[in-house]
Formats: structure tokens, sequence, C-alpha cells
């Protein structure tokens, strides 16, 4: 996959800290051992030492040993950890001794890392769900500037060279928001174009979708993209944006002439921000189950520092990418 292909790429001349808070789970460590001999991420391994280390044994894996691994239950840094955590989380009455129980769980550990200098992104999930995996990271790392709402990206790879770019767009949100108000639906569309444009390489097109295209039928529903549009093109007047578009109407051109001629991204879209998360999960399923496609992801948007999130049911591969992902986004 030539997206891929390039992230890699980048990720191999420009080494980034990965932490891995499920250091000693199994296909994290396998992981781990494709990473560190492709020379891909200086990788930190969180988990047992002794775990780690015979599972690698086991297993034949001759490249664990140059991570770097911490005993989260005998961190020499847990001191400095808690205290950081303490003063990030006092305000909301965290104790020190909460703090020092947190800075335990390799999760939240994973983000005080990040937050301290110590690492320059994480993966998790292979064990925990998404809420997990991102509690710690609202509450350490907080969300960029600007942005008020962490939203989830798929990168998809289809075999149909027509659609998108050559194949490649992004679908958006499909992992974290069940029903986005127009505002947070706005900035959505506006953090996946720019993950399309600083981690894909590019220039987003951004197709708001909806049952409806230009006026077609009438609901509330319909208002809340409509709405939506109009705030993301307030927001970022020089981003390429539209809607409401039905999804053949963002897709495909013949239609895009029918059903809203003029448009700059009808008939072109290669980022499809979705009403809801309903909508959003099941499209992108649909997409990977018929047409074969690609689903990498979810690709985590609008938390101050890179942090990704897994299915619990991902495969050593899926792990693999999102480092090199998470890698890419580190850079910025």
């Amino acid at each position: 996959m030539e997206v891929l292909d390039r992230m890699l790429a980048r990720a191999q001349a420009n080494v980034q800290r990965i932490v891995l808070p499920e250091g000693d789970e199994a296909r994290t460590l396998e992981a781990a051992e494709i990473l560190l001999r492709d020379k891909v991420a200086k990788l930190i391994l969180i988990g047992n030492p002794e775990s780690i280390s015979q599972q690698a044994q086991e297993k034949g894996l001759t490249h664990i040993g140059e991570a770097r691994i911490v005993d989260p239950k005998n961190n020499p840094d847990l001191e400095k950890y808690a205290n950081l955590l303490y003063e990030l989380r006092k305000a909301k009455g965290m104790t020190i001794e909460d703090a020092t129980k947190k800075a335990q769980d390799p999760l939240y550990l994973g983000c005080l890392m990040i937050k301290a200098g110590d690492a320059d992104g994480e993966v998790a999930g292979a064990r925990g769900t998404t809420a997990d995996t991102i509690r710690p990271a609202f509450q350490i790392l907080k969300t960029r500037p600007g942005v008020s709402i962490v939203s989830g990206a798929f990168l998809m790879i289809t075999p149909a060279k027509q659609l998108g770019e050559n194949g490649v767009l992004l679908f958006a949100d499909c992992a974290v928001n069940p029903c986005p108000n127009a505002e947070e639906l706005a900035q959505i569309a506006i953090s996946t174009a720019e993950t399309a444009r600083s981690l894909v390489g590019i220039e987003p097109r951004v197709g708001m979708l909806s049952f409806s295209t230009k006026g077609s039928a009438k609901h509330e529903l319909i208002d809340k993209v409509t709405e939506a549009t109009r705030i993301a093109h307030e927001l970022a007047p020089d981003l390429e944006i539209d809607g409401e578009l039905q999804a053949d109407a963002a897709l495909i051109p013949v239609v895009a002439e029918k059903k809203a001629p003029g448009s700059k991204v009808a008939g072109k879209a290669n980022v499809l921000v979705f009403p809801d998360l309903q909508a959003g999960n099941i499209g992108y399923k649909l997409v990977e189950r018929f047409s074969g496609a690609d689903a990498i992801g979810p690709i985590l948007q609008g938390i101050a520092a890179p942090v990704n999130d897994l299915s619990r049911g991902c495969k050593v591969q899926d792990i693999v990418q999102m480092v090199i992902i998470t890698a890419n986004q580190a850079m910025k």
C-alpha cells in the first residue's frame, strides 16, 4: 500500500519514541519485534519484565531487548509521574495517594510519559476499550488548542481507484462520538481534513454526508449537517467542504452533476464525514467487507499528543500499522 509505504519510510527516517502500555500482551510483543527489527520506532514496553522476557524467549523474538521495558509496579520514576498527575488533577479532587495508584496503571503511565517529554506517542487498546484508552489522554494530555472534541478517523484504502484520491479516503467519526452536535461535527470535519493533509498527504475535499443532497429532503437531522457545514466554512474558510450530500453525490461525478451542480466537492470527495457514530461505524464496516478495502484505524484526532486506539480483536499487523501512523503524527 503506497500510502503506508510512505509513512513507513518517514517513520524510519525520523524515529520517534512510542510507548506500548500493553507491553506484555502477546500480539503487542510480536508487533514490537517487527517494529524494532525494521527500526520503525524506539519502543517503550510497559509490563512485567519477567513475562516479557519469557514470552520473547518462547517465541524467538530476538529484538525485544532493544526496547526500553518499564515495570509499572517497580518504577524508579513513580514519584515523578505521580507528582505530575497530582498537579494536573488536584483541582479535580485527586490526592497524592490516588495519583500514585493511577501512575502505576499502564494506560495512565503511558500518557504521563508523553506529558513529561519521555515519549512521543502511544498505541493501546489490544486489551481494553476505547474509553479506557481515551480517558487518561483526556485527563493528562487534553485536547489540542482550539479543539474541544476527540474523534476517530479510518483510513480507507479501496480497490475502487476512481473514488476519493486514487481509492484512498478518510471516514469520520467512526469510533468515538455517538451523536455530535453541529459545532462538534464541524470540528470533526476540520480535524479529519487536517489528518488527510498532514498524515496521508492528500489535499482534502470534505463531503458532509446525510440522506439528503442540497435540500432534497427536510428534517432536523439534515439541518444539523447543513449547520455544521456552515460552521466549518467559518472556522476554516480555505477548506474545500460541502454539504449536505448523499454518499453517491459526494463520490460519483455523474450523480454530482445532477444533484449538486457547481460543487467543488461533490463527485470527488476524499473525506467523508458521517452525521453520527451509527452511520460512520456501519459505513466503514460495510465498505471494508463488501469491497475488500483496508480499513486502518481508528486514528484518534484532537488529542494534544498522538494516542491511538486498537480493537481488542486486532491482529499483529494492525498494531504495526498503528505504530507507524502514531510515529508520523508525532513528527508534527
